[in-house]
């Protein structure tokens, strides 16, 4: 636990407890009915394996697998807060040696990791009802929850999630066959499994982004508390009218330096690949294995777009999750793009190492990209 005087910066037991206490409850299932449920998604995602290797041909047999998890919702919160440990870890040593020599770490330090802990539980229990799938790059091996990679790697290989009450809720508010939904969204997880095992530099590359990216931020206290008073004019109009505009951009993106703006726009451009990738996939695999993948697909988007009520859009944005949705579609029409221009082979050309992967505009722009690497390794 990292702390400074005994006094944690983040209580991460307080987070877990949070986000437990108040996250909501799951759909009403008999325990004969969640035992199938959870023996159905085990199956299904070994089944997913092999329909998802076979069409992508990213072959995987000399790379350590990572286990799959079917986990509750409290189960989700765990473990992503041991992926929120050992990620935020070199960034809170880097608050911690600033805190006590900066002048405004008394303001921080009366905060406290207790409300910060509580922030992140609630934070976690907003997003633990809506999450079905997650591929946990950064996951470290714990007693209840082990992750895969080489013996003796520290932080583990990954592992991935299914979390069996969302699964169910989402297929019952969309009335489709269970199976098919289930399977559905193995295939997609599946999928990301299936890049960070077989592209053995993307989790590292990734890695080193994202601490590139928490290596920008500003450490010192009264900093930090300006950016978020800025940022908080922004979001609610209060910033006079001579200031330049925002663009709508969420709450994360505010409190940015330009340097983290640069590598987010890296970041984005990566993961709209791996999002958009899982999508086609999913698309590509469905109709040979999924009957209903049509209805399902259709259903599943509506609900994308529309969102839940009020509070969970004006939530996304404020968090920076209708980004994520952009990314989804952004990403799939890149991805079904090159394929259709060079061939599944030379859409995997993408995954030679960092150098060919595509830029922000290189998403929106498949051509360029085509035009960088296929003309470029030509010539």
């Amino acid at each position: 636990m990292t702390s400074i005087g005994g006094a944690e910066m983040v209580d991460w037991n307080l987070a877990v407890a949070t986000a437990t206490r108040f996250v909501r409850p799951g759909p009403e299932v008999s325990r004969d009915e969640a035992r199938a449920v959870v023996a159905e998604l085990r199956r299904h995602a070994k089944a997913s394996e092999e329909h998802v290797r076979g069409f992508t041909r990213m072959g995987t047999d000399d790379i350590h697998d990572t286990p799959v998890l079917v986990v509750d919702r409290p189960g989700w919160v765990r473990a992503n807060v041991a992926g929120f440990r050992e990620i935020l870890k070199p960034l809170l040593d880097k608050v911690q040696e600033r805190r006590t020599t900066s002048p405004g770490g008394a303001v921080l330090g009366a905060v406290g990791g207790k409300v910060t802990g509580v922030e992140l539980g609630m934070l976690l229990s907003f997003l633990a009802s809506r999450v079905l799938g997650q591929y946990e790059t950064f996951a470290p091996a714990t007693r209840d929850l082990p992750a895969g990679g080489p013996p003796g790697s520290p932080s583990g290989g990954g592992r991935l999630l299914l979390v069996a009450p969302n699964i169910v809720h989402v297929e019952r508010e969309l009335d489709v066959q269970p199976h098919d939904f289930r399977l559905w969204v193995c295939l997609h997880e599946e999928t990301h499994r299936t890049q960070f095992s077989a592209v053995p530099w993307l989790r590292d590359h990734l890695e080193g982004e994202i601490q590139s990216f928490l290596g920008e931020t500003d450490v010192d206290p009264m900093t930090v508390l300006e950016r978020i008073r800025e940022a908080a004019q922004s979001l609610s109009g209060s910033r006079p009218d001579s200031e330049e505009d925002d663009g709508g951009r969420s709450f994360v993106e505010l409190v940015q330096t330009p340097a983290q703006r640069e590598i987010l726009g890296r970041l984005t451009a990566v993961m709209s690949l791996l999002e958009g990738h899982a999508d086609f996939v999913m698309d590509g695999v469905g109709p040979s294995v999924v009957p209903s993948v049509a209805e399902i697909r259709e259903k599943f988007q509506q609900r994308r777009a529309k969102g839940a009520s009020r509070l969970d859009m004006a939530l996304r944005k404020l968090l920076g999750l209708d980004a994520k949705l952009r990314q989804y579609r952004d990403g799939e029409r890149f991805v079904r793009a090159v394929v259709e221009q060079v061939g599944m082979d030379g859409f995997n050309r993408v995954w030679t190492s960092p150098n060919t992967l595509p830029t922000k505009t290189e998403i929106a722009k498949p051509a360029d990209w085509i035009a960088r690497v296929h003309r470029k390794a030509e010539s």
